[in-house]
């Protein structure tokens, strides 16, 4: 896990991290390159448990300007003060529809949308998304700077700077990832991690030699009668994550293996 400083996209971080330990990289979920904190980047065999990270809600330090309006909804955008301070300073909470912004990278016709927005396009029409706002607390305000910060959670594919704007004359001129689910920036650092600690979110099956065994050479086990739901299970074996499965039809399928 990577405390991403601003400047450097996501992909860059990991570009880093595959060149130093010579592995398969990836992440669990893009920062814009104005934003900082937890990247969690992925490497080897861990990039086959992205899909298990993903769409775990993430949790943000947002810093919005008011009285100012930006073209990206970012600092990197053509910024215009306007002077109109919100006369509320509240987010929404609970479940919202969002316009996709037109700088991320959501393909649009084939495309993705920043491509036509760095051409200067009006590009085409951006998609809307249901999202949820878990909460959304006022953190502190200084009205003579004009800015105020909030601490957000969100589902995941949540736009926050999209979410800022909801303040009208505003804009998110700093954004720190704090959480990307059970995983924290306070624990980021150069230390690699088990891959354990990605998983350690889902329900736990711990197996027997001879069960890791039928896992390993594809044959099925029996779901346990308390499974609830088909959910994914961790399968692991002496403390070690051994497989990813659904319970279905009384049975554990594995989704993923691990050597």
């Amino acid at each position: 896990m990577v405390d991403k400083p601003a400047g450097r996209t996501s992909h860059q971080v990991v570009a880093a991290a595959r060149a130093e330990h010579g592995l398969r990289a990836g992440h669990a979920g893009t920062l814009d390159p104005f934003a900082t904190g937890l990247l969690v980047v992925l490497l080897g065999q861990a990039t086959r448990l992205q899909r298990y990270v993903l769409n775990l809600p993430k949790t943000y330090e947002a810093t919005a300007r008011l009285g100012w309006r930006s073209s990206t909804g970012d600092p990197e955008g053509v910024l215009t003060e306007t002077g109109r301070i919100p006369a509320r300073v509240a987010l929404p909470s609970g479940r919202i529809v969002q316009r996709v912004p037109l700088t991320s990278a959501v393909r649009v016709g084939g495309e993705r949308l920043y491509r036509s927005a760095h051409r200067g396009e009006e590009g085409p029409e951006r998609p809307r998304r249901e999202v949820e706002i878990y909460r959304a607390e006022l953190l502190d305000q200084d009205p003579e700077r004009g800015l105020a910060r909030f601490e957000i959670e969100a589902s995941a594919g949540t736009y926050i700077r999209t979410l800022v704007e909801e303040l009208d004359d505003a804009y998110c001129v700093a954004l720190r990832r704090t959480a990307v689910g059970h995983l924290k920036l306070a624990d980021a650092g150069d230390r690699l991690r088990p891959v354990e600690d990605l998983v350690s979110h889902l329900p736990e099956r711990a197996l027997s030699a001879a069960e890791a065994r039928k896992v390993v050479h594809g044959i099925r086990l029996a779901a346990p009668d308390d499974t609830v739901g088909e959910g994914p299970i961790s399968l692991t074996a002496d403390g070690r994550l051994l497989a990813i499965a659904t319970a279905c039809e009384g049975e554990l399928r594995t989704q993923v293996v691990l050597a």
